[in-house]
This record gives C-alpha cells, sequence and structure tokens, in this order.
C-alpha cells in the first residue's frame, strides 16, 4: 500500500493499483460510484455513515478516479472479485454492506451473488436496468472501438482542455439542483487525464456484456441478503421519469428488495439526497 489523496492510499488488486479511501470505524459498507464517477462522489453519504459508527470504504475502479488504467474490459463477476480482493487487502473481514450506484449496482449485485458469506445487504442506487440485453456488434469490436476512440481523444488534448468542463456540465445535468461539489484540484487531477476517459468509454462498451452477465448470475445465484432498490425521481409527470420509476420498482420485485423512491432527486442521487442513502444502507444493514 502506498499514499494516494489525504485518507487514501493505493492498494495493489490482482497487479492493478486502486486507488482506496477506508474511514471511520465499526460494521463495514463498500461503496461504488458509476460510470466516470469518483471515490469523492460519495462524500456527503460517506460523511454520515461515519457519523454513525461504519467502516466505509470507497474505491474507484481501473479508469476511474486516481486509479490506475482500466487494461481489461470489465465483467460483472471480475468487478465483484475486485471488491472482495479488495477487502482482503484492506483486512477486513466479516461481512459487509454495499451500495452501488448506476452501472456499479450490476457490480454490487454480482458481489452480492457470487460471495453472499461476506454480503451483509446490498443497496442499488438508482441501479443501471436492462431487462433484455442486445447488441448489434460484437463485444471485440466495440472494446476496440473504445480503445481507438480513447486514444485519439487523448491525443487530440481533449481530456487537458474539455475533461474539467465535461464533468461539471454531466454532473449539473444528473441532478435536480444545485452545482458540482467535488473539489476543483480533484477534478482537475481526475478529468484533466486520457485516462479517466478511456476507462469510461471501454466500461461504456462492455455495458450490455455486463448487463446479461447480471441476467445469468440470477438465475443459479439467489439473493441471501438484504436489499434495497433506491430510485431517484424529480418529482415530475414526464413520461421518461415514471417509466424510470416504474422499471426501478419492477426491479425491486424481481430481487424481492425493498423498493424506496428518493424525491426530488435525479441520478446522481447522493449528491441530491445523502441522508437517505445513507439512511437505505443503514436500515438494510440493520435487517
Amino acid at each position: 500500500m502506498t499514499a494516494g489523496t489525504p485518507g487514501g492510499r493505493f492498494v495493489r488488486v490482482d497487479g492493478v493499483p486502486l486507488h482506496v479511501v477506508v474511514e471511520g470505524s465499526g460494521p463495514t459498507v463498500v461503496l461504488s460510484a458509476g460510470l466516470a464517477m469518483a471515490w469523492f462522489d460519495w462524500d456527503p453519504v460517506a460523511a454520515l455513515l461515519v457519523a454513525h459508527g461504519r467502516t466505509v470504504v470507497r474505491f474507484d475502479r481501473p479508469g476511474h478516479g486516481l486509479s490506475a488504467p482500466a487494461t481489461a474490459p470489465p465483467t460483472a463477476a471480475g468487478e465483484a472479485r475486485r471488491i472482495a480482493g479488495l477487502l482482503d487487502a484492506l483486512r477486513l473481514s466479516g461481512s459487509v454492506a454495499i451500495a452501488g450506484h448506476s452501472i456499479a449496482g450490476f457490480h454490487a449485485e454480482a458481489f452480492a451473488r457470487l460471495y453472499p458469506e461476506r454480503t451483509a445487504a446490498l443497496v442499488l442506487v438508482d441501479t443501471s436496468i436492462e431487462e433484455a440485453p442486445r447488441t448489434v456488434l460484437p463485444a471485440g469490436v466495440r472494446t476496440g472501438a473504445a480503445r481507438v476512440l480513447g486514444r485519439t481523444l487523448t491525443a487530440a488534448g481533449l481530456p487537458a482542455a474539455l475533461g474539467p468542463l465535461a464533468r461539471r456540465a454531466a454532473v449539473r445535468a444528473s441532478r435536480t439542483g444545485g452545482p458540482d461539489l467535488a473539489a476543483r484540484d480533484l477534478v482537475r487531477r481526475c478529468y484533466r487525464t486520457g485516462r479517466v476517459w478511456r476507462g469510461a468509454l471501454l466500461e461504456n462498451a462492455s455495458y450490455p456484456d455486463t448487463a446479461a452477465e447480471v441476467l445469468a448470475l440470477r438465475t443459479g445465484h439467489p439473493l441471501t441478503a438484504p436489499a434495497t432498490v433506491l430510485a431517484g425521481y424529480d418529482g415530475s409527470s414526464r413520461r421518461g421519469a415514471l417509466r424510470w420509476l416504474a422499471r426501478q420498482a419492477e426491479l425491486a420485485a424481481r430481487l424481492g428488495a425493498r423498493f424506496e423512491v428518493a424525491e426530488p432527486a435525479g441520478h446522481l442521487v447522493m449528491l441530491d439526497r445523502p441522508g437517505l442513502v445513507a439512511r437505505a444502507v443503514l436500515d438494510a444493514d440493520a435487517g
């Protein structure tokens, strides 16, 4: 382990240096952010969980935040193994509550299904949903194109020129109100690098395969831990918003999970309603 950010460090898991921040004491909670997001996007939730006597583990997947570049397309099982390996490297034994936002909901669910003995609770925060994932191009073609595009954008200098601006715009568009809360120096440090853009492109290219893998896991690996689906809802009567809410409710029913709504909230529920996210984790972990 080597030093990273204040309060953070780098831990090598399967040969890849991962940036991780561990805070607090008590039962362990693992927080995993969505596509192209970073550990600091959980800051408000982490502070609340630490105040309620939890050890909070936040980490950046390869190609995200400050972690090393992604070397291979991600898979649901591979990300579940990464979480287990990270806990081993941190010497955190016993079961953990795990919360995954957006695409990381796939990873969190895979962990809960593949490592039931290590899972105390599962919370899916405005999680990605694919009832019947389909692809047009083979996985190799999609990931190859993502790699080429990532290298091209980096060579053109776009991450350095536009990365922080793109990050700020995406966060504003994904909230019901309020700016990006992340410190400017951290945003520049992460989003001015081609590494993060390449990691996000690679993860996005593998999205349908990851979704299909989770659907397959649901057949032979039952959930044994209490689960919660927490959906973000902006309170509007827009058809898209109501349909998304209905899909989240349907997912909760399929998983046998508790269904809760964070309102008003955009996709970045942990920034819009951190108290509700923390409460969902604490309630799920309480049984």
